[in-house]
């Protein structure tokens, strides 16, 4: 007897969750228009799209799939918790910086490890990275080194590298995610538009900025957001959000990243809302299996970064992540930075295998390989920062 509701259930989490591989079966769709009001009034400059358009979409992305961000806290403080002028072989200066925000008689820390490179003169460009690998992979005393953040590679660049951790701002578990930054907002857990943990680390992400900002070894004027996968999902956010970040790097974000949802192909949004149902507000969930029926697409979140650099990338072997959905997302999104005059280099057609697109305003290449960050991905966001900031 107990064998059938588990076959059942088998065949219940097959049919449900059967995801599309296959070009040919990708639905006719036509995507909302970033630059035709909800009034169905087209948007012909600047002006227009940052006093209406913008903030039109904004919202909808704010209410329907990722949640309200909370806009005030009582006050926030920078504790040094260690220094070194000797790291990396004397290569590097380490700052391990405790951010602490409070909020209504509570409070969250958030650890910030930084290198600068110790032959800088003045103030340098900084690439933060959102870790929502294990903390070895960030690894302070560098005992541990991955190639998900070779900061090593960043310092001989020239430029500084930074990471926080996501489980500071919220485990990344269905149950425990509000053991974070929610604590400070216990109210977004009860309205369908209150962040979850998607939210949660995008606010983080704001929060070392406002660190960098009063940090005399960095320019918290070029600070590079980097996420992989789900921090991909959460670098786009927390840029559209926050226009302080001078440069995005979403890699292999996927669905609710820099993919199309219309595309219906690898990940879904019913999919992503069952499996991880702690990570967007809860009334994305009326779109599962409904992606036609949303008034956004991911082209339209790339375009509230504009006129901002974005780049985006994908792997061979992650089909899931759906690699020409995320480029036809950002070729989507060209026709907001076109209202800034900022030029996109973008093929018609997605570029080749490990061919990077980085001589442009909007980046992109698909990496042979896995759904991962390597040394190969991060050599193409350093030569983007240089484009864009300088040698």
């Amino acid at each position: 007897m107990k064998t059938i509701p588990f076959f059942a259930a088998m065949l219940f989490c097959t049919i449900t969750f059967a995801q599309n591989y296959n070009e040919a079966l990708v639905p006719a769709y036509t995507l909302p228009d970033p630059l035709i009001t909800l009034n169905n009034r087209p948007v012909k400059n600047v002006k227009s799209w940052e006093q209406t358009r913008r903030p039109e979409i904004l919202r909808l992305f704010e209410n329907l799939v990722y949640g309200q961000m909370p806009k005030t806290f009582d006050r926030i403080s920078y504790t040094p918790v260690r220094e070194s002028r000797s790291a990396m072989n004397g290569h590097a200066i380490l700052k391990e910086t405790r951010v602490m925000v409070y909020h209504h008689g509570d409070s969250v820390s958030i650890d910030v490890t930084l290198f600068i490179p110790k032959a800088a003169k003045g103030a340098v460009p900084v690439f933060l990275l959102i870790n929502n690998r294990p903390k070895k992979n960030t690894d302070a005393d560098r005992k541990e080194k991955s190639a998900f953040w070779p900061a090593e590679m960043v310092i001989d660049s020239g430029y500084a590298v930074a990471a926080f951790h996501v489980s500071d701002l919220a485990p990344d578990d269905k149950i425990k995610y509000p053991e974070g930054a929610l604590r400070l907002y216990p109210e977004m857990l009860q309205q369908p538009n209150g962040m979850k943990a998607i939210g949660s680390w995008a606010w983080g992400a704001s929060r070392v900025m406002d660190y960098f900002e009063q940090e005399p070894l960095v320019n918290a004027k070029q600070v590079v957001l980097v996420g992989h996968s789900r921090g991909g999902k959460t670098s786009l956010w927390a840029a559209a959000q926050d226009q302080r970040f001078a440069i995005c790097v979403s890699n292999c974000s996927g669905n609710t990243g820099a993919a199309l949802s219309r595309r219906q192909f690898g990940e879904r949004i019913s999919r992503i809302n069952t499996v991880f149902p702690h990570w967007f507000c809860n009334n994305y969930k009326q779109y599962n299996d409904k992606e036609n029926d949303l008034p956004v697409d991911q082209h339209m979140l790339i375009s509230l970064i504009a006129p901002r650099p974005v780049y985006a990338t994908n792997a061979t072997k992650d089909l899931w992540a759906d690699p020409t959905g995320t480029f036809l997302a950002m070729k989507n999104a060209e026709k907001v930075y076109a209202l800034y005059r900022k030029s996109s280099q973008l093929p018609a057609a997605p570029p080749a295998v490990n061919e990077a697109v980085v001589n442009s305003t909007l980046g992109y290449h698909n990496r042979e390989g896995e759904h991962d960050m390597t040394e190969f991905d991060w050599r193409q966001f350093i030569r983007f920062a240089r484009h864009h900031f300088g040698k």
